[in-house]
């Protein structure tokens, strides 16, 4: 599975309207997703995004990633308010979704996947 890149529009038509977040949070997706607000400059979004492209193969299937470039989409940075990158919006397919800093390690993140998303 290849990481897709997500505008406002794209946003909205496979995750859910950001504009309701957090009130009235309805998940459009049919799997899982997690999605990495992140630069094209920032030194720890380009560490995290080979581990990003390394599960999307490992999750095939099973979750979605999508990343949002949060200076081509300050909308969306706003309404998730977004302070430091990379950050990652979890979304269960039922449930509220969660924000945590994507600044750790691979198997760090495969716990979280595991933990946050396909617990279910």
């Amino acid at each position: 599975m290849k990481i897709i890149d997500l505008t406002k529009d794209s946003f909205v038509e496979k995750v859910a309207d950001y504009q309701s977040y957090p009130d009235n949070w309805n998940f459009k997706g049919n799997k899982p997703c997690l999605i990495d607000f992140h630069a094209p400059w920032c030194v720890y979004c380009k560490a995290l995004s080979p581990i990003l492209d390394q599960l999307a193969k490992e999750y095939e299937g099973k979750l979605d990633i999508y990343k949002v470039d949060v200076d081509q989409e300050p909308e969306l940075e706003s309404a998730f308010k977004i302070r430091t990158i990379p950050n990652l919006l979890l979304c269960p397919l039922n449930g509220k979704p969660t924000m945590k800093l994507g600044t750790m390690n691979k198997n760090q993140l495969k716990e979280l996947i595991e933990t946050s998303l396909l617990s279910e």
